[in-house]
C-alpha cells in the first residue's frame, strides 16, 4: 500500500483524480442519493420551499412570503438559492433540497482539501514524507463530516440549518488555513481571512448576528488561548473584515427593513434572535445535558471516539503547543470549534438538535487525526483501544434498542399503520443485526490487537444502515404520512370551485399549501371551524361552498349534520370534505321560520 501511495504522490493529477471521485461517492450516497424522491416533509421544509417559490414567481426577492403572510423567521439566502434551483430545474424536492446537499458537499471537500495540506506541512517540517498516513486521513475526515445522521438528515432537508453550517464550517477552515500560512501582516487580511469573512457574511445572510458571532467567538477563544490575539487582530484587519461580511448581506437588510419597518426588525431581531437565546421559543426547552445527547446520537457511532479524541491534545500544556507551528494547530483548532459551538448554544435558552449542526466537521476533524496517530506509535494506542471498546458497548446497545423498537415507540396518530409495517418487513431487525455485525468485528480487531479498521467498520457499518433501514424506513415513512397530504392537496386543486376557501382544520400541514399552489387558511380547533362556517353562510354575497381538509376526529368533533358536508376523498387520517354554504343558510332561515 505504501508504494501504491508514493505512486499517488508522485503524480498529482492522479492524486487529485483520485480525491474527487472520493469526495463524489461518499457524497453522493450522504446527500444525492434519492435526495429528491420522497415528499417534503412537515412542518419545516414546506415553509421554505414555499416561500421560495413565491419568491419565483412574483418576482420580490426582498420580502419571504408563505400562505399570503410575510415570512421572517430567516433571511433571504436560503429563499433565493431554492428560488435560483427552481429556475434550473423546476418546482420540485431537488430543487428545494440541492441547496442544502451542495453545502454540505462543500464542507466535506473543503475539510479533505485542510486535512491533506496539514499532513503535507508535517511532513515538511519534520522532513519526512507519509502519503499513506496524509491521503487516509484526509479521506477519512470528509467521509466523517458526510457519513453521519446529524449532516444527512440536514443535509437531505430543504431549510436553512446545512447552508448555515456550510458558512460557518467554511468560514472557520477557511480562517485556520489563513492563520497557518503565517503571513507578515500588511494592509489587508489575506486572501484566506478574506474567503472566511465573505462565507460570514453568507452566514448572516442565512440565519442573522450568529453568522458572524459565533464563529467569531470560536476565534476570539482560540487567539486568546494561544495569546495571539492582537497578533491575529492585526493579521485579520477585523473592522475591514466585519465591512467585508457587512458588504455581503447589509444590502437584503436594508431593503427589507426599508420595505417593511419595524414589522420585520421585531419578527426577526427580537423573536427569532434575541428571544430564541434568551427565552423558550415555540416550547423548544430541554434540559442542560440535551446537546450531550444530541451529539451522542447526531455523530453515532464516532460520537463514542470524541472524549480520546480531545483529551489526546493535552491542551493544559499549553507551552508546548504554544510552540508549535501554526499549520500544526488543526486539532487545537477543531477542539475550540466543537466546544465553542457546543458551549454557546447549550447557554442558549431555546434548544434544538439541528443548533448544534455546525460542531459536526470539527468532531470529525478530531476523530481522524486521533485515528491518525495509529501510524506513528504515539503513546494513543492504549486511549483509542479504550474508545473502541466503548465503541463496541455503544452499537451493542443501539442494536439491541432496534431489535425493541416496536415495543419502545408508541403510535403516531397522523400513520396508525407504520410501525406495524415496519415490524413486519423487519427493517428495525436488519439495523439491529448490522450493527451487532459491526460490533463482533470491531471487537475481533481490538482482540488481535490490530486497531487501524475500527472507524472504517463503523463507516460501513453506517453506509449499510442507511441503505437497508434508513432509506426503506423514509420511504415509507413518506407513504404513511405525507403521501396522503400530497394526494389530497392534488384532489383539491382539481375539485376546487372558484373562489371557494380551503381550510384546514386541527393541524397545520404547510405541505398542502406547497402542493396545491393555493392559500390555506388554518384553524386549530374544530369549534373555530363550526363559528368560520356560520360565518361566511350567514353573509350575503358568500361562495357556494368551502373545501375543509381535516382529521377524522375533528370531523367528529365539529357535529356537522350528514347534509351539510360532502365527503370527496379519505386518504389515511385525513378526510377532503365540501360543505355547501348555500345549503346551510337556507336550512338556518327554515328552522327561523318554524321557530316563528
Amino acid at each position: 500500500m505504501q508504494k501504491w501511495f508514493n505512486h499517488i504522490e508522485e503524480h498529482p493529477a492522479l492524486a487529485v483524480t483520485i480525491a474527487i471521485v472520493w469526495l463524489l461517492f461518499i457524497n453522493f450516497l450522504a446527500f444525492i442519493w434519492n435526495l429528491g424522491n420522497v415528499g417534503l416533509i412537515d412542518e419545516t421544509e414546506p415553509l421554505f420551499a414555499e416561500a421560495s417559490r413565491q419568491m419565483l414567481i412574483t418576482g420580490d426577492w426582498i420580502t419571504p412570503f408563505f400562505n399570503g403572510e410575510t415570512r421572517f423567521d430567516k433571511p433571504a439566502l436560503i429563499y433565493w438559492c431554492q428560488a435560483i434551483a427552481y429556475a434550473i430545474m423546476g418546482v420540485n424536492e431537488w430543487a428545494a433540497r440541492i441547496p442544502s446537499a451542495l453545502s454540505a458537499t462543500a464542507v466535506s471537500a473543503l475539510g479533505f482539501y485542510v486535512v491533506q495540506w496539514y499532513f503535507a506541512k508535517k511532513d515538511e517540517l519534520q522532513q519526512t514524507t507519509n502519503p499513506t498516513r496524509r491521503y487516509l486521513t484526509a479521506a477519512l475526515a470528509s467521509a466523517l463530516i458526510a457519513i453521519n445522521p446529524e449532516m444527512i438528515v440536514w443535509g437531505r432537508v430543504g431549510v436553512s440549518d446545512m447552508l448555515l453550517t456550510g458558512c460557518i464550517a467554511s468560514a472557520l477552515l477557511c480562517f485556520f488555513m489563513g492563520y497557518a500560512q503565517n503571513s507578515t501582516p500588511g494592509r489587508f487580511p489575506n486572501q484566506w481571512y478574506i474567503a472566511s469573512y465573505i462565507l460570514m457574511g453568507a452566514g448572516i445572510l442565512t440565519k442573522g448576528p450568529v453568522g458572524l458571532v459565533l464563529p467569531g467567538f470560536i476565534m476570539i477563544i482560540f487567539g486568546l488561548y494561544l495569546g495571539k490575539f492582537w497578533q491575529l487582530w492585526r493579521e485579520m484587519h477585523p473592522i475591514k473584515g466585519i465591512c467585508i461580511s457587512l458588504l455581503v448581506s447589509a444590502p437584503w437588510y436594508i431593503l427589507v427593513t426599508l420595505r417593511n419597518g419595524w414589522n420585520f426588525i421585531n419578527a426577526f431581531f427580537g423573536y427569532h434572535n434575541v428571544e430564541r437565546f434568551t427565552e423558550v421559543v415555540n416550547g423548544h426547552s430541554a434540559p442542560w445535558y440535551f446537546y450531550f445527547l444530541v451529539v451522542l446520537l447526531g455523530f453515532a457511532p464516532y460520537s463514542v471516539f470524541i472524549p480520546a479524541a480531545i483529551a489526546r491534545l493535552q491542551f493544559w500544556r499549553r507551552q508546548q503547543i504554544i510552540n508549535q507551528e501554526r499549520s500544526q494547530h488543526l486539532d487545537l483548532f477543531a477542539c475550540f470549534w466543537f466546544l465553542g459551538v457546543f458551549v454557546f448554544f447549550t447557554i442558549a435558552v431555546t434548544k434544538l438538535p439541528s443548533y448544534v449542526l455546525p460542531l459536526m466537521p470539527a468532531a470529525a476533524i478530531l476523530v481522524a487525526l486521533f485515528w491518525s496517530d495509529l501510524f506513528t506509535g504515539k503513546n494513543t494506542e492504549r486511549s483509542f483501544r479504550i474508545s473502541s471498546w466503548i465503541n463496541v458497548s455503544f452499537l451493542s446497545t443501539i442494536a439491541v434498542a432496534l431489535f425493541n423498537i416496536p415495543r419502545i415507540v408508541g403510535t403516531d396518530p397522523a400513520a396508525p399503520e407504520l410501525y406495524d409495517k415496519i415490524e413486519k418487513l423487519g427493517i428495525t431487525n436488519i439495523g439491529g443485526i448490522i450493527w451487532i455485525i459491526a460490533a463482533i468485528a470491531i471487537a475481533s480487531l481490538i482482540v488481535t490487537h490490530y486497531l487501524r479498521p475500527v472507524i472504517a467498520i463503523n463507516i460501513i457499518a453506517f453506509i449499510a444502515f442507511l441503505s437497508f433501514v434508513l432509506m426503506p424506513a423514509l420511504f415509507l415513512m413518506d407513504e404513511q404520512r405525507q403521501l396522503p397530504l400530497r394526494q389530497l392537496a392534488e384532489t383539491a386543486v382539481q375539485e376546487r370551485q372558484p373562489n371557494e376557501e380551503f381550510i384546514m382544520v386541527g393541524f397545520k400541514k404547510p405541505t398542502v399549501t406547497f402542493y396545491s399552489q393555493k392559500t390555506v387558511n388554518y384553524m386549530k380547533f374544530a369549534q373555530e371551524a363550526v363559528a368560520h362556517i356560520n360565518q361566511e353562510a350567514a353573509k350575503t354575497n358568500h361562495p357556494p361552498s368551502l373545501l375543509m381538509l381535516t382529521e377524522q376526529k375533528k370531523l367528529i368533533e365539529m357535529n356537522l349534520p350528514p347534509d351539510h358536508y360532502k365527503n370527496i376523498a379519505t386518504k389515511g387520517a385525513y378526510n377532503l370534505i365540501r360543505v355547501p354554504l348555500q345549503r346551510i343558510k337556507q336550512q338556518e332561515k327554515q328552522e327561523e321560520i318554524d321557530i316563528l
